[in-house]
Parts: C-alpha cells; structure tokens; sequence
C-alpha cells in the first residue's frame, strides 16, 4: 500500500484512477493509475473533526460520484490507567472522490458497557474492524463487523444491514442479525454473530476471528471473508489469516467454516488481510480468479481461486455500484486542489466538478 496502513484498506475508481484509503489514526488518500503504478498520498478533510481518531475501513462509490465510507472510532479514557477502548462504528459522505468527508455520525455501537478488566491488551468491549459491501439488488448494505463485549455467545464477525435507499440518512437506519432476524437497532442492540468467538476476548488467552474483508468473487460466484485468528496467548498475537466462503451475502448462517491460508509464517504482525483485484475496475470489493493478497498493508502473495466444479465462470461486471473501466488506465496527473468546505454536502448529491 502506498501510505500507512493500520485497518481494512478500501479502494475505488474515480475517472479512470485508483484510489485506496489507507489509515492510521487518521485516513490517507492515495490515488493512481492502479495498484502496480507508483501512487500519490494526500490528507482528506473530515466535517466536522469530532471523532478523530477514525479509520475508515469501507467505501462505495454510487452512480452519481457520491462516495460513501465508514470510520471505526476508538474513544479514549474508558479504563482509568488503560489504553483500553471500545470502539464504534459511524459514516461519512464524499462529493469529491474522497478529499472531503462529511461525517453523518454514529451507527453500530455495542450494548454492552465497556469492560475495563478486559486482558486481551486492546479491547473493552465495542463494534469495529469490518467491511461494508451491497447486495446484487441493491436492496441494503451488509455490515461484517468484529464485536468484542458481552457475553462470549455475542463476540466474533457479527452482521448488520442498512436499506440501500436510506444510505444518506444512515443514523438510525442500521440493524443488527440476532437469533435469525434483522430486529435489533445499531445503537445498543444484541448480536448473533455469523462466526463466534471461541474463547472470550476479555480473556488474555482469547480466541477469536475478528477484521472481516469480504468481496464479491465473479470466477467463484461466491461471496469470499478473509479474517484474521488471534489466539491463544496474552497481547491479541496473530494465529493466522483465514477464508470463508457463503453465496448468499444475506444469509449470515451461511458461511463455511473458516481455513487457514496463512499461519506460521513470520508475517506478524499480520493483521488486516484482504485483497485488491488486479483488474481494471476490480477494488478491495471485487476480484476474480486471480488477487493480490495484502496483510496489514504489504502483498507477497496471490491468491487463486479455483471453483469446485472445475468449470471457468465467464467474466462478469463489477458490482452496481463501482464504475466499469475498459479503457488502459493513464498514468496519475496532478489534480486541482479542492478546498475544504464545512457546508453540508448538497441534495441530491453530485460530484465535484473540480475534481479532473
């Protein structure tokens, strides 16, 4: 990745160039004419800065050249004498292919209160680390988040969905999967999460996948989660990457059992996997046969799909939703500088006409 990266990194196409949002406390834009092309970095502006620190961990480019995203945010100051936190989930809105975010606010927050007896080093309890992808449809956005409180039943990926119609008005209008129907709100309700912690995360030996990544594979017809495994020893360590597999996004009872692809191979810290798909068009949300494969911000490795049945699936268009590209990717131009604005963005949304 071409800045620095301490989360899910999203990436999209704005007029025929590459843009992937790396963070670290803070997000990143790094834009190009792919992701073998040297990319340059600049800082978005995020209206209000209320919540920094945020990392943004997902995004969706709309028709319109409306960019949505959204930001996990670690409050700090739970644990009297602990870095402790717990997080929780909100979302931002972009009319100008990322360099100004406008935050919508708070969306996915856990029941629980924070646990500060917590010994896994990191976490109290809270919603973070996910992904965030859209139904063929276009019926909701889907929500494949880490939930680390509660009871150990409550903890792992768990799964919530927000009407694709009501995307610009997302507080509110997020709801979580529990006992096999979406009737808990985002803001304090309960969870069943579609793959469960073994081992409690409060607990210093926890056991646990947490950072879904997931996308949509066309060679597969499948949607794919890679996750990353910590266990079973004190300071969240890295047991592994893992690959889950489930053709129907809105089944969350769906998936297989994860496997392992990575383990044991001095790649720690080795957090955040997930791909980048080597077409033009294909992002961090689609791929085929053949990926990139990046953990914690560095690819060395491909992954390759193959299908069970041995049959080749033909080529398919990117999900509605990310622009399709079939003309050769230009090498990056300098762009026009966008001046930050603290206006809310206008209704309907349109794309910055500054923006080349």
């Amino acid at each position: 990745m071409p800045a620095p990266v301490d989360s899910n990194s999203p990436a999209f196409w704005w007029q025929s160039q590459l843009r992937i949002l790396t963070s670290a406390n803070a997000p990143l834009l790094s834009i190009g004419g792919s992701q073998f092309y040297e990319m340059r970095t600049v800082t978005p502006t995020i209206v209000p800065p209320d919540n920094l620190p945020l990392w943004i961990e997902a995004a969706w480019l709309d028709e319109n050249g409306t960019l949505y995203a959204w930001y996990h945010h670690e409050p700090g100051g739970l644990c009297s004498g602990s870095r402790l936190t717990a997080p929780w989930i909100g979302a931002l809105v972009s009319t100008n292919g990322g360099r100004t975010f406008f935050d919508l606010g708070k969306i996915l927050e856990a029941a629980e209160a924070p646990d500060c007896s917590a010994k896994n080093g990191w976490f109290a309890g809270g919603h973070g680390d996910f992904s965030v992808v859209v139904d063929e449809a276009r019926e909701f956005f889907y929500f494949y988040f880490s939930t680390y409180g509660g009871e150990v039943e409550r903890q792992g990926v768990a799964v919530a969905r927000m009407p694709f119609a009501l995307r610009q008005t997302p507080v509110g209008n997020v709801w979580k999967f529990h006992e096999g129907d979406w009737n808990e709100p985002g803001i304090g309700g309960r969870v069943t999460p579609a793959i469960r912690t073994a081992k409690a995360c409060q607990r210093a030996d926890a056991d646990s996948f947490w950072g879904p990544s997931l996308h949509w594979n066309h060679h597969l017809e499948s949607w794919v989660m890679l996750m990353s495994r910590s266990c079973c020893e004190p300071a969240w360590p890295q047991e592994g990457i893992y690959v889950s597999f489930n053709p129907d996004l809105t089944n969350p009872t769906g998936w297989s059992a994860p496997q392992a692809i990575l383990k044991g191979l001095g790649f720690e810290p080795g957090w955040y996997p997930q791909v980048l798909g080597t077409q033009i068009g294909e992002t961090d949300k689609i791929a085929g046969r053949l990926a990139r494969l990046y953990v914690h911000g560095v690819s060395r490795w491909e992954l390759i799909f193959h299908r069970a049945d041995g049959l080749s699936a033909p080529p398919s268009r990117p999900s509605r939703g990310e622009e399709e590209l079939s003309a050769p990717v230009p090498e990056p131009t300098e762009s026009a500088p966008v001046e930050p604005t603290t206006e809310p963005p206008p209704s309907p949304i349109e794309p910055d006409p500054a923006e080349p």
